[in-house]
């Protein structure tokens, strides 16, 4: 996995990552397979990322990035990042950033048949103006200040929100 992080967190969960996948192999990657899975997903910010489109999630009741298990067709975990987030966002011209932004390990409750995703997260920028829609996986698509989120978003959003802007500093533009 192409990753690197100077968080001692996210190094740490790098190696789980690829000592689950090493042990389950393929099997982590389809959701029939088991009851623990690989998601990809999708940070969409603003150009000047002040601001996060995010989806109020159907089965979970919570707001989130877009996201989900991959699919056939995906070639890779960022196709299937960007194919969920034109899913559930309905904008074809989003704008991939590039490359890992974090990652994220978080157990599932309720009518989730999955217990466990092990998410690998990527980022890309629309502009706020564009038209979106609501998929049937969700009750709500909505752009939020990075600041200022709604209530119900999930406990680690922020932090996954903070994660991926410091990569789009740091990494994408060389800051």
């Amino acid at each position: 996995m192409s990753y690197s992080s100077i968080d001692p967190f996210q190094k740490q969960l790098k190696e789980s990552y690829l000592v689950k996948v090493g042990a389950d192999g393929e099997a982590m990657l389809w959701k029939p397979f088991g009851d623990q899975h690989i998601t990809a997903s999708c940070f969409v910010f603003s150009p000047d990322r002040s601001q996060i489109l995010l989806t109020f999630h159907k089965k979970g009741q919570f707001w989130v990035q877009f996201g989900g298990h991959l699919e056939a067709g995906d070639d890779t975990l960022e196709a299937a990042a960007v194919r969920e987030a034109r899913e559930e966002s309905g904008i074809e011209d989003l704008e991939l950033t590039g490359g890992v932004v974090d990652l994220d390990r978080h157990d599932l409750h309720g009518g989730f048949t999955c217990s466990r995703h092990w998410d690998v997260g990527f980022a890309a920028i629309a502009d706020p103006d564009a038209e979106f829609s609501v998929s049937d996986e969700s009750e709500q698509v909505q752009w939020w200040p990075v600041d200022d989120l709604p209530s119900g978003v999930t406990p680690d959003l922020p932090l996954r929100i903070r994660r991926a802007r410091l990569y789009l500093e740091n990494v994408v533009e060389g800051n």
